[in-house]
């Protein structure tokens, strides 16, 4: 039997990048794109490599664009990684697993680089795979620091937890990580969201734009640890825009989360260096009347648009700078209880 197991990219809608800092974020999944993981039972374990784990090329203008592209590291030592985690969280909570081995292969399609959670996307298929496999059961928020853990403990890579926690609960999630309840549990306050109630969101990248998360983590990390003044009130102030937007979705109040989106993007400019192409991009789609701030680290934007005319506004003018334009179908499978 192979298992097939699917994870898609993750829009921050607001609060980012406060997730790290013990602030608050709300988050969503959209299925325009996914990162697909197989997995089946062979005699022996084998990870087999994909497109991104590419070593051979016909030419130096084809490793180069490989490399703008995917980055210098494949999938393979995301599975690898994954696999580690996997195991030693069994072996450290005598979760018996049998010795089977299995052949796993991956793909994705999510844009890369982009502040997207493609990365995460396929470690946490991996995972999903992997709890299949062996019949282990994990609660989603312990899945979801397992994640973290791959790309921050193994792999070094400076991340949060919001994509982690919304890619594994697979729909909306308002996320609290309050510094004391995240201490007391080992995570944060998680609220399920309904999707229904979100406004009409945009999402829009280039992908020559494309920045790994590490470069805006390890800075904003350092000032934050010193205890920077303006690097701590920031990260209270978005969280603070997280508990405004919840409030404005219960209410329906399209123009405070338009607001709300602006500043968001608006504090981080006035914090972090952000490149003029960045720059460029959140201007001309605001320049049409939508909100606009990163979906991540940069290289993607989100925001909100009153009509259809101004999408198709924001679709000519951002593709007129070579930059795509898409309405994300967000996941949801919200049940009111």
């Amino acid at each position: 039997m192979i298992i097939e197991t699917f994870c898609y990219p993750r829009a921050a809608l607001i609060g980012n990048p406060s997730d790290g800092y013990f602030g608050k974020t709300i988050a969503f999944l959209f299925s325009n794109s996914q990162a697909r993981v197989q997995l089946y039972h062979t005699p022996e374990l084998d990870i087999q490599p994909q497109r991104l784990d590419k070593t051979r090329f016909n030419s130096i203008r084809e490793l180069v664009e490989n490399v703008n592209h995917s980055g210098y590291y494949g999938g393979i030592r995301l599975l690898k990684a994954t696999i580690k985690v996997f195991y030693d969280y069994c072996k450290g909570n005598n979760i018996s697993i049998d010795n089977r081995n299995f052949t796993i292969r991956y793909e994705s399609n999510i844009p890369l680089r982009l502040g997207l959670a493609g990365s995460s996307a396929i470690i946490t298929a991996c995972m999903k795979a992997l709890i299949t496999f062996y019949g282990v059961s994990i609660p989603k928020p312990i899945l979801a620091n397992l994640v973290l853990n791959v790309e921050d403990k193994e792999l070094g890579i400076a991340a949060g937890l919001q994509d982690r926690v919304v890619q594994a609960y697979g729909q909306p999630v308002y996320m609290d990580f309050n510094r004391e309840v995240m201490k007391k549990q080992g995570f944060g306050f998680y609220e399920e969201l309904d999707a229904s109630l979100f406004p009409d969101i945009y999402i829009a990248y280039r992908k020559n734009l494309s920045e790994g998360t590490e470069v805006l983590h390890n800075n904003l990390r350092a000032r934050f640890n010193i205890g920077e003044n303006a690097v701590v009130d920031a990260m209270k102030k978005w969280a603070g825009y997280t508990d405004l937007f919840r409030e404005a979705l219960k209410n329906k109040d399209y123009q405070a989360m338009h607001d709300l989106i602006n500043a968001n993007f608006d504090l981080r400019r006035s914090l972090i260096p952000i490149t003029q192409g960045n720059i460029e991009m959140v201007e001309t789609a605001r320049s049409t009347g939508a909100s606009a701030k990163f979906t991540g680290s940069g290289g993607a934007i989100i925001g909100t648009y009153k009509d259809e005319y101004m999408f198709l506004k924001l679709k000519k003018v951002l593709g007129e700078k070579g930059i795509e334009v898409i309405k994300p179908n967000i996941v949801n499978c919200y049940k009111d209880d």
